[in-house]
């Protein structure tokens, strides 16, 4: 375990500001060409389809060979976006060629928009035809994240021959765990959020003429902008009627379920050893794709690649935040906006994994592996050698009458606490791992609110007496009971401070078939996290039936979420005695 002093902490935080400053790429005055850069636009690639997909090519203007950046992006080649995780110009000065390409149907680019659909034959062509590039030495790397990291994985599994290593960050493993659905539930905020969002760049190309257009953009931006009040509560869930309003595809949601088969698209989940790349994999504990880029770094390292995970304090948008230290209504510090390692920022460190594999003069430096995560709490980075932590042990916390949690297992029997959930006035989604309208911040937020609501029972531990460090993989077991043949069950670990505020750490849900009255033991995944509980804190566990419109509601009528309109109100117990014990686990790191 490698602990990283304060100097070096305080060498990342001017080298991150600078790297941003808007001066920086015109201040030098140089007849060295890797302090100039020629930019093509763009720049046709063929597929083998005959589809003609667009790139822009920025290069130095020196001879070279010089190896080649790539990221596939379905968000506009050329906005700001496109540049949010990697500095490009920072990139050609380092002796790389960059392309960004607009993917299949986007923008600039040909052909039918089908999110998934074509990635790994197009990320195969489009990887080839940048090895062949004037002026490019035949290796290839991918960047980007969410979207642009799948691409990259992608391209990965379809073998192409010139990609040499991948830096995917903030993406998924398996989309039935993060992207599509989660416990059984869809995802329902991002998918709705993300469908409309690209619909609005997607229009200009399939309108008919302007009328068309300036209709259907207007009907679909009033859908965005209602999407708190009306458009998220539109049912049914699994056919969206906003996303049919667009007559454009959604995230995906609506062909998985219609189509199982489908998902493959997105999955990278199983197929690693199909991979021959190295990877550096990058996290947030506030992202909504958490847990799936934790399990492409553990499946690599599975497969005996050369990889790595850096997991920081951020949600999904940390490297568009002006303010990337504080995630929620929590202040990380302004080291947490990087890793202390190379230059310290997050363009120097993916450069620097680059630099291992893709010049023909590699970096002598071997690449660095195992894990650099950030432990909440104490707000510090931290090396560890592998993913999960050797030295952390499963703990129980168990649920008790009384509202009460303890390291002490129920003794008395026939214990139950109970509640209804209506539907109709689901949970109110608080934070969280979300990608989401702007009216549901992600991040760490008060759960005092709904912790006040009858359908939400809370169990709470007494003070702490000394820090408790959670790191690892968190997941609960229930022992339930509702009074219909499908309900779902969500539960929360929060961390609450001696004023009483309750900040949300990890949660999850499952989606359940059952019969009326049967007591079912469910397990839940909560994802990972690294925190630690300072000693005075309360550990609390919220255990409801919706988190909503993060997940869609379970109407509790076991219809399908299809084509599922009507719902009933659910009896619900969990109960707590010494034979159906509900309990959390939580992975906890004895104290150095």
């Amino acid at each position: 375990m490698r602990h990283i002093t304060v100097g070096t902490i305080l060498n990342t935080l001017v080298p991150h500001y600078v790297l941003r400053l808007p001066c920086r790429s015109a201040r030098v005055i140089s007849e060295d060409p890797m302090n100039q850069v020629a930019i093509e636009f763009d720049v046709p690639v063929p597929m083998r389809d005959g589809v003609i997909l667009r790139a822009d090519v920025y290069r130095p203007t020196g001879a070279g060979p010089w190896p080649v950046l790539l990221q596939r992006t379905p968000y506009d080649k050329s906005s700001p976006l496109a540049a949010a995780q990697l500095d490009l110009l920072e990139a050609v000065r380092r002796g790389y060629i960059v392309v960004q390409q607009d993917t299949r149907g986007r923008f600039a680019s040909e052909g039918e928009w089908l999110p998934w659909a074509y990635e790994h034959e197009d990320g195969y062509d489009t990887v080839e035809w940048a090895a062949t590039l004037p002026g490019s030495n035949g290796k290839v790397g991918m960047f980007g994240g969410s979207y642009t990291g799948n691409t990259q994985w992608s391209a990965a599994v379809a073998g192409a021959p010139g990609l040499k290593a991948i830096a995917p960050q903030i993406t998924w493993c398996e989309p039935a765990d993060g992207i599509f659905f989660r416990g059984g539930a869809i995802e329902h905020g991002l998918n709705i959020f993300w469908s409309l969002m690209v619909s609005l760049g997607q229009l200009p190309k399939v309108a008919a003429d302007t009328e068309e257009l300036f209709a259907r953009l207007g009907a679909a931006i009033t859908d965005f902008d209602r999407l708190a009040e009306t458009t998220y509560w539109e049912l049914p869930s699994g056919a969206s009627p906003v996303v049919a309003r667009t007559n454009l595809p959604d995230i995906g949601v609506a062909r998985a379920l219609r189509d199982p088969a489908s998902t493959a698209e997105a999955r990278v989940a199983g197929r690693h050893g199909e991979v021959a790349v190295p990877s550096l994999n990058v996290a947030g504990w506030y992202d909504v794709f958490l847990q799936g880029t934790i399990d492409n770094y553990l499946a690599a390292r599975e497969q005996g690649h050369t990889t790595r995970l850096i997991v920081g304090p951020w949600d999904h948008y940390h490297d568009m935040n002006p303010r990337p230290e504080r995630i929620g209504e929590v202040n990380f510090g302004l080291a947490s906006v990087a890793p202390p390692l190379g230059d310290a920022t997050m363009t120097g460190i993916q450069l620097d994994w680059f630099d291992r594999f893709l010049p023909d003069h590699p970096a002598d430096k071997e690449p660095d592996t195992g894990v650099d995560l950030f432990v909440m709490g104490v707000n510090q980075w931290r090396h560890e050698p592998q993913w999960p932590l050797e030295r952390a042990r499963d703990t129980e916390f168990f649920l008790h009458p009384g509202d009460r949690l303890s390291t002490s297992a129920p003794a008395q029997q026939d214990s139950a606490s109970s509640y209804d959930y209506d539907p109709a006035d689901p949970v109110p989604t608080t934070g969280g791992p979300l990608v989401m309208a702007s009216a549901y911040p992600s991040g760490p937020l008060d759960q005092q609110r709904v912790e006040s609501r009858a359908d939400v029972l809370v169990f709470t531990s007494d003070p702490l007496t000394e820090d408790l460090e959670i790191t690892g993989r968190v997941t609960a077991s229930l022992f339930a009971a509702t009074d219909g043949p499908s309900t779902d069950w969500v539960v929360r670990l929060c961390d609450v401070d001696e004023q009483g505020t309750s900040l949300n750490i990890v949660d999850g849900i499952t989606r359940v078939r059952t019969e009326s009255g049967r007591v079912d033991e469910h397990e839940i995944d909560l994802w990972s996290t690294s925190i630690v509980i300072k000693a005075g804190h309360r550990l609390r566990v919220q255990v409801t039936s919706s988190n909503f419109p993060r997940w869609d509601r379970n109407l509790n009528t076991g219809e399908d979420p299809a084509v599922a309109t009507e719902h009933r109100i659910a009896h619900q117990q969990i109960f707590h005695d010494a034979t159906r014990p509900s309990r959390l686990i939580l992975p906890v790191v004895p104290a150095a």
